[in-house]
């Protein structure tokens, strides 16, 4: 679905993120993270997007939250670095949400073709 279409553009970026940080989740998040593992798998991370405003919802939250870890990585490098990382960061989330017609359709055709194990 859409959380597998940008998988490859999110696993890209966060190759680029790794350089400047080991760690970009912050502490609060990581907090309330175990708490709610701790709970239990949500119904909503099974729960499939079935709608196209679902699906973009989904998309728009995946794409600022890699936004929000590439900007704690910018913040954890060099400072010289910073100003570049953030922009880069910046224009990365411009084209994803630019390209978002296109990562909705590349997900519904992996979404409708049978998974190998």
């Amino acid at each position: 679905m859409v959380r597998h279409s940008i998988t490859g553009v999110m696993m890209a970026w966060a190759a680029l993120c790794t350089a400047h940080a080991q760690d970009t989740t912050p502490p609060q998040n990581i907090q309330l993270q175990q708490q709610e593992i701790a709970k239990g798998e949500p119904a909503r991370w099974t729960q499939p997007d079935t709608t196209k405003a679902q699906q973009e919802r989904t998309l728009r939250k995946e794409i600022g939250a890699a936004l929000a870890e590439a900007k704690q990585a910018c913040q954890k490098g060099p400072g010289a670095e910073r100003g570049a990382c953030i922009k880069e960061a910046q224009a990365t989330y411009q084209r994803d949400l630019a390209n978002m017609p296109q990562l909705l359709v590349q997900s519904q055709q992996q979404s409708q073709q049978p998974r190998q194990q």
